[in-house]
């Protein structure tokens, strides 16, 4: 069995870039910025999957409900991967409780 045109393996490794401060500004220091904006954007990435992926759900559902779906299971496949995204935003939220927890039981 050979792969198609393009999806062997790389001929070439690239390096990983390094990570360059910010420079700080008036609002706190870069990491700071750098952790909240990052954090946030995990959680809001997540979140919003979660919302693409239950309106994907509930059209499909209606689509099959009025006979307008040629494929039934797209329904179970959008069902699927709707239960997928709510996994995964369950476990980021507890991953980040537990991860609070611990900072709070530190003793600095």
């Amino acid at each position: 069995m050979s792969l198609p045109e393009g999806m062997g393996i790389p001929n070439t490794i690239q390096s990983i870039t390094p990570f360059t401060k910010r420079p700080e500004s008036k609002n706190g220091s870069a990491m700071e910025q750098l952790g909240e904006s990052v954090f946030g954007s995990i959680f809001k990435n997540a979140i919003q999957d979660v919302k693409d992926t239950d309106a994907e759900f509930v059209n499909a559902q209606y689509l099959l409900a009025t006979g307008q779906l040629d494929n039934p299971a797209e329904v179970g496949i959008a069902g699927y991967k709707n239960e997928i995204a709510v996994d995964l935003l369950i476990q980021l939220r507890n991953r980040a409780l537990d991860v609070y927890n611990e900072l709070k039981s530190m003793s600095v």
